[in-house]
């Protein structure tokens, strides 16, 4: 079966599971390898998703844009003056806002009006009408209308109803490209299963039109407490294989099912969850507690309550992805004669390549690719990070020494970044094999995964608070960490420029980096 037909119940009803199967219980192994039908889902899942806020964002700006286009060439073409007068750019942009507003107001920008031509033309002429009318009712009150030409209303408001629904047309056939191959969805999983579990999917297939996915069920329970199958979904697996299945199948939104009066395996839940980057949510329908009606998300007529949201994400997560490209850019251009000049440096020393490439851990537990000059001597590098580097380390070479203490050593990093896999700003993306005292980091710090909520950074925030080079005891690994997340708590476009310019005169009265 093809991604573009997925749906978890037909995969499931493919390849009916017998008494056979072995499906993990609440008291089995702690194995976390998913199962071979959580696998086959996982694996037509694995596809990237397009967000349905970045095709209504950027169609807003577009409508806007193109509005404001439609009116500066008609007022050249007909108007006929040598400079564009103030009041038509006013119009233009007044207008233009107002559009934009006025169909947000009716929905014209909702992801399920989207895949229906008529259903979002309609809207989008209407709040341009609007638009319209709240500009004539300004030009009427102020005594302005007479500085206006008429054909250049008029014409406007013709052609800017024939782009807009041009453009509808364009957006209604994309948006069903995608969502026949399964891209634009939010894909959740519901955690915890029962009846609980068969009310909440029947709440929301209910909906004529929604953009979430429902891909499985996690349970710990066994198949006694836990039926296998709830609602035509099929039981994947436990909660501790939730989380290799949430990285594998590009999942949004995890949906606990769990009553409130359940508050300590509520509890436990969270402490395994809290680490993924995805949205976590309360199913609240069926809980008699009733909070304020604004203290809910609604999905239709259903509530939840919002218990974790994935960081840096929707606007946040584009405006971070602009701030990375262009000052990594600018970062290269900058710094291309120091590179230059180590990379000379490094071949006139010793033997062997330039670049050192190191998996690490990046997004989400992915393994990726870290680029760094070479400081070690070529026969003693350690990909695998088995031997923490000490003051004097012998393997590292004199120049080696200088890169490593100046952190010209992480420059290539740039290129990362350019790449996708890192971000300028970002937790540090650690060796996958780091340790200190033989103890594997995730087993000295609680929680510890969760710095791999966002993209890992050349520099950040534990960087520039001292918390660099030698990790020689479980305090020192404590307090990055402790920096990461505060760091992506609290997460802004500001933070992260305080953290590139600070970053250099912080390097220099480093001590602890060999």
């Amino acid at each position: 079966m093809s991604v573009n037909n997925l749906d978890p119940k037909q995969v499931f009803s493919s390849r009916r599971i017998n008494e056979a199967d072995d499906y993990p219980q609440a008291d089995g192994s702690k194995e976390k390898k998913i199962n071979e039908l959580a696998q086959q889902v996982a694996g037509q899942l694995a596809a990237d998703s397009i967000a349905p806020y970045l095709i209504t964002g950027l169609l807003r700006i577009v409508e806007f844009s193109g509005l404001m286009v439609v009116a500066y060439i008609m007022y050249q073409y007909y108007v006929l003056t040598d400079s564009p007068s103030s009041l038509y750019i006013y119009c233009g942009l007044i207008g233009g806002l107002f559009s934009v507003g006025f169909t947000q107001a009716l929905g014209g920008y909702n992801i399920i009006s989207l895949r229906s031509f008529i259903a979002q033309s309609s809207k989008v002429i209407t709040g341009f009408l609007l638009a319209m009318l709240v500009l004539l009712t300004i030009g009427f009150i102020v005594k302005i209308t007479n500085e206006f030409s008429r054909v250049w209303f008029v014409g406007w408001f013709a052609f800017g109803i024939v782009y807009l629904v041009v453009l509808r047309a364009v957006v209604t056939r994309y948006v069903k490209k995608l969502t026949l191959e399964g891209r634009l969805e939010r894909r959740a999983v519901i955690v915890g299963g029962g009846k609980p579990a068969a009310e909440l999917i029947r709440s929301l297939e209910m909906r004529d039109a929604t953009d979430i996915r429902i891909c499985g069920i996690f349970d710990d329970r066994s198949n006694e407490r836990s039926p296998s199958v709830v609602a035509g979904y099929p039981k994947l697996g436990t909660v501790a294989q939730l989380v290799e299945f949430t990285r594998v199948a590009k999942v949004n939104m995890l949906i606990v099912t769990l009553p409130l009066s359940a508050e300590n395996r509520v509890l436990q839940l969270l402490k395994k969850l809290w680490v993924l980057p995805v949205d976590i949510r309360l199913a609240a329908h069926a809980n008699k507690l009733r909070f304020r009606p604004r203290s809910y998300s609604y999905e239709g007529s259903v509530p939840f309550l919002d218990l974790f949201e994935k960081p840096i994400a929707d606007w946040d997560a584009v405006m971070k992805r602009t701030f990375d490209l262009v000052f990594s850019i600018i970062g290269i251009v900058l710094f291309s004669p120091v590179m230059l000049a180590t990379m000379i440096a490094i071949r006139l020393e010793s033997k062997g390549p330039v670049i050192f490439r190191q998996k690490r851990f990046g997004f989400n537990n992915e393994a990726v690719d870290v680029f760094k000059f070479r400081s070690m001597f070529h026969e003693m590098t350690d990909p695998d990070a088995k031997v923490v580097v000490t003051k004097n380390d012998p393997r590292v070479t004199r120049v080696g020494r200088f890169i490593r203490k100046t952190s010209l050593d992480e420059l290539p990093q740039l290129f990362n970044v350019l790449r996708g896999n890192l971000s300028l700003v970002g937790p540090r993306p650690h060796a996958m094999n780091a340790h200190t005292k033989n103890q594997l980091w995730d087993e000295v710090v609680d929680g510890y995964f969760a710095r791999h909520k966002v993209k890992p950074g050349v520099t950040g925030w534990a960087q520039v608070n001292g918390w660099r080079g030698e990790v020689d005891n479980d305090e020192k690994i404590r307090q990055r960490v402790n920096h990461d997340l505060y760091y992506i708590e609290n997460w802004s476009l500001l933070l992260d420029l305080y953290i590139v310019f600070i970053t250099p005169i912080k390097l220099l009265k480093m001590e602890n980096a060999y």
